[in-house]
């Protein structure tokens, strides 16, 4: 029995990735429930983290760097008194301590601190995260019980804000109380929530480990938009009037943050054959978003350069295969 055709779809799906779903998970199994014949998405969520995450569809594919690069924004649940070998629930407990051995621990010591661990900071990555050395990734080594030598990364932490402290939390089986805080993060790429909880447990002096993690913002998109989960889709494509264009928005919701630039119809078509264009005197400069004056007809992104005579010249970045209405 020959297989359906794949369907070229082209746009941004807000997807809720559930608990303990790696992010190729979710691209894989949206993949089959649409049909679609190209997905990704925009970087990484660890299987333990839920909430937002952007999958690409088609020609949306063609920006993932734009949300790979953009700022993220979660909301983390930081236990006290234990580390692990992961730095969250996932791992063995390497080290613990007790109670009593803490030095007082308040709402006030913890806003202290957070005000510590914002702005710019370096931090090392984990050794259970997929960066490379020597082609394995790190976790290959960690599973193996060895560690090697990480070079500290630039990174920043735009807003760390304490939402709620829990000093005594009884957990399911247990008898003995633990101290958990949560807290609203955002950061720029490649931050390592899990390293920053640890840090922060280090100087409490109390260690810590992450017990929950859920992004809710990338970049401008964010999860009180229209955010879908698996059994809602599941359900939405099983009806007799589905249509993809229900749940996906458009490519360029992708690229709000750029200027726009707009060209008639003759030189939108030398702009999709890969000219530069001089434009005359503008004031944008960088990257913009491209459009059809006509319908406004998104194109693709291009590089607004100064020519050196005060006039500014546009060159095509990345293009838009098929030409699509935008709707933002």
């Amino acid at each position: 029995m020959q297989k359906p055709k794949r369907l070229k779809l082209d746009g941004v799906l807000l997807f809720d990735k559930p608990l303990g779903w790696t992010s190729n998970d979710a691209v894989q199994r949206i993949r089959r429930l649409f049909n679609a014949e190209k997905v990704g998405h925009t970087g990484t969520l660890d299987p333990l983290a839920t909430g937002l995450l952007p999958l690409l569809f088609g020609e949306a594919t063609k920006f993932s760097a734009d949300l790979l690069e953009a700022d993220k924004t979660y909301v983390a649940k930081v236990r006290l008194g234990s580390t692990t070998d992961t730095g969250d629930l996932e791992g063995q407990t390497v080290d613990s301590l007790a109670r009593e051995l803490w030095a007082p621990i308040d709402e006030a010591v913890l806003q202290a601190v957070f005000a510590e661990f914002t702005g710019a900071l370096k931090q090392v990555p984990p050794m259970y995260s997929a960066l490379k050395r020597d082609g394995k990734a790190l976790y290959e080594y960690a599973r193996a019980g060895l560690s090697v030598e990480r070079e500290a990364r630039d990174i920043e932490i735009l807003n760390l804000k304490l939402l709620s402290w829990y000093p005594d939390v009884t957990l399911e089986g247990q008898t003995e109380t633990v101290a958990e805080f949560e807290c609203l993060v955002t950061c720029s790429k490649g931050t390592y929530i899990r390293v920053l909880a640890e840090d922060i447990g280090k100087r409490l002096g109390c260690g810590a480990h992450l017990s929950g993690l859920r992004r809710t913002g990338v970049g401008r998109l964010e999860l009180s938009e229209s955010v879908w989960n698996h059994t809602q889709l599941t359900a939405a494509t099983q009806q007799t009037d589905w249509d993809p264009a229900m749940v996906l928005g458009p490519v360029d919701g992708l690229l709000l943050s750029l200027p726009t630039v707009e060209l008639d119809s003759g030189l939108a078509q030398r702009f999709s054959h890969g000219q530069r264009l001089p434009l005359g005197q503008r004031t944008e400069q960088g990257r913009v978003r491209v459009y059809r004056a006509d319908g406004k007809v998104l194109l693709g992104t291009g590089l607004l350069n100064n020519d050196g005579a005060g006039n500014s010249l546009l060159s095509p970045e990345r293009l838009i295969r098929e030409h699509h209405d935008a709707r933002t």
